[in-house]
C-alpha cells in the first residue's frame, strides 16, 4: 500500500529556507546553504539500519526515487534473507569495518597510517556510514566520486576571519581517498569480512599540467626573504626544502641523533616509502652545524616547539605564506611542496641519473620521478647536443 505523505510534499519543500528540512516516512529533505536540496533516507530494512544519500535536487532528484530506493532495499533483503542459512553470521557496517581497520592496520605496522586514518573519517565513513560494507556497489563508489567532485577543497581560516579556498576537490585527492577505500577491501577479503571485493573501483583521470617549481633566481629571493623574517624556523625549513627535497613532516621530524654531518646524512625513520637515509648537501651541513649550536641545550628536536603535543612543530604555513610574498611570489602557486618540487627538477635538469633521484627524493617508483624530466627541455637539448658532437668529433 502506498504511504501517504502529509510533510514532505513539493509545497513544504518549496518553502524550506536554508538549514530547514522535513522528514517523513525514513525520508529526509535538507535545504543546504547554497540553495540546494539533498534527499536522504534512514531506515530500518532486514535489522539493519541503511542511511543513504540519494541524491541533490539540483541533479533531478526526488522524493520518488528515495520511496523506489527504501522499496528495492526490502526487496533485496527479502530476497537475500531467503538464501541464507540459519545463524548467518552479523554483516559489518562500513564505519564498524573502518574502525576495524584502522585498529588491525596498526597492529600490523601498516604504512600511511596518518592519512588512511584522514580519508576514511573526514570522508569514506561520513558518506558510506551504516552500509554494509559488503552491499556496498559500483553505483555507491561512482556516487561518492560525483559528490567529491563538488565540493570546495579544504579552507584556510585567515587570521581577519575570511575564508580562503583553494577551489573544488582535485581528482587527485579524490584518487587517494579511492586508494584507501581499495585497499580496505583488499585488507577485508584477508580477514575474512568480505569474499570478495563488492565494487569496482574507477579513477579518476588527473590532470596533467606542469609541476610548478622555482628558478634559481626565484629560490634565491625566497631565501633572502625568509632570513629577513621574524620567525626563526621559516629560513632552516625552506633551506632544507631546496636543498633535499624532503617532505614538511620528514623536516619537522628532524632529531639531532638524525644527522649525521660526517656521512652527509639524514636520517628518516617514518618516510613514505618507509625509512631512508636523505642525502644532503656539504652546504647544508655546514648550516645545520651552526644552526644546532643555537638550540637549548638537551633540546633534540631541530624544530622545536613545546606547546605542541609532539614536542616539535608541525605547522608554518602563515609564515611560509608571508615570505612567498615578500619575495614577490604569488601565494597561491608556491606552496610548501613547492620546495621539494623545485630540488627535484633541479636535480634532474642538472643532467642526474633518475635512479640516483628516486634515491635522493624517496619515490616508491620511478614513474614518479619521471615527470619531474618533462619540466623544462634545456638538459635534454643538452644532452643531444652532446651525443650530436661526439658523432661529429669521429668523423
Amino acid at each position: 500500500m502506498a504511504k501517504t505523505y502529509i510533510k514532505l510534499t513539493r509545497p513544504s519543500i518549496r518553502k524550506l529556507t536554508h538549514g530547514g528540512k522535513v522528514n517523513e516516512h525514513g525520508i529526509t529533505f535538507e535545504r543546504q546553504a547554497n540553495g540546494d536540496g539533498v534527499f536522504t533516507v534512514n531506515v530500518m530494512v532486514d535489522g539493519e539500519r541503511i542511511h543513504r544519500v540519494i541524491g541533490r535536487e539540483s541533479d533531478g532528484t526526488t522524493r520518488t526515487q528515495a520511496e523506489e530506493f527504501i522499496e528495492k532495499a526490502r526487496q533485496d533483503a527479502k530476497v537475500g534473507r531467503l538464501n541464507l542459512p540459519t545463524g548467518r553470521k552479523i554483516r559489518l557496517s562500513f564505519a564498524e569495518a573502518a574502525d576495524k581497520y584502522l585498529l588491525k592496520l596498526a597492529q600490523e605496522g601498516g604504512k600511511d597510517l596518518k592519512m588512511k586514518r584522514c580519508r576514511l573519517v573526514m570522508h569514506l565513513t561520513p558518506f558510506f556510514g551504516d552500509m554494509p560494507l559488503s552491499k556496498l556497489r559500483t553505483f555507491d563508489v561512482e556516487r561518492y566520486k560525483k559528490q567529491r567532485l563538488g565540493e570546495d577543497a579544504q579552507h584556510n581560516v585567515m587570521k581577519d576571519g575570511t575564508k580562503l579556498y583553494k577551489g573544488k576537490t582535485k581528482p587527485g585527492t579524490i584518487n587517494r581517498e579511492l586508494a584507501a577505500l581499495s585497499h580496505l577491501f583488499t585488507k577485508g577479503i584477508e580477514w575474512g569480512w568480505l569474499d570478495h571485493r563488492p565494487a569496482v573501483i574507477k579513477r579518476l583521470k588527473e590532470e596533467g599540467g606542469r609541476i610548478t617549481y622555482l628558478t634559481v633566481e626565484q629560490t634565491e629571493r625566497l631565501l633572502i626573504a625568509a632570513q629577513g623574517d621574524q620567525n626563526i624556523q621559516i629560513y632552516p625549513f625552506i633551506l632544507i626544502g631546496l636543498e633535499t627535497s624532503m617532505r614538511r613532516s620528514e623536516i619537522f621530524s628532524i632529531r639531532r641523533e638524525h644527522i649525521s654531518i660526517e656521512h652527509l646524512r639524514i636520517t628518516v625513520p617514518k618516510a613514505k616509502a618507509g625509512a631512508r637515509e636523505q642525502p644532503i648537501t656539504t652546504y647544508l651541513a655546514n648550516f645545520l652545524i651552526a644552526y644546532v649550536a643555537t638550540l637549548q641545550p638537551g633540546m633534540q628536536w631541530l624544530f622545536p616547539s613545546p606547546a605542541a603535543k609532539g614536542g616539535h612543530t608541525v605547522n608554518l604555513d602563515d609564515p611560509f605564506r608571508r615570505v612567498v610574498t615578500n619575495a614577490g611570489l604569488d601565494p597561491t602557486l608556491v606552496v610548501r611542496h613547492t620546495l621539494r618540487h623545485t630540488a627535484i627538477t633541479h636535480l634532474v635538469q642538472s643532467g642526474v641519473d633518475l635512479p640516483t633521484v628516486k634515491r635522493i627524493s624517496g619515490h616508491k617508483t620511478l614513474s614518479m620521478v619521471e615527470r619531474y624530466s618533462h619540466q623544462n627541455g634545456a638538459h635534454i637539448e643538452s644532452a643531444m647536443d652532446k651525443l650530436s658532437a661526439r658523432y661529429r668529433a669521429v668523423i
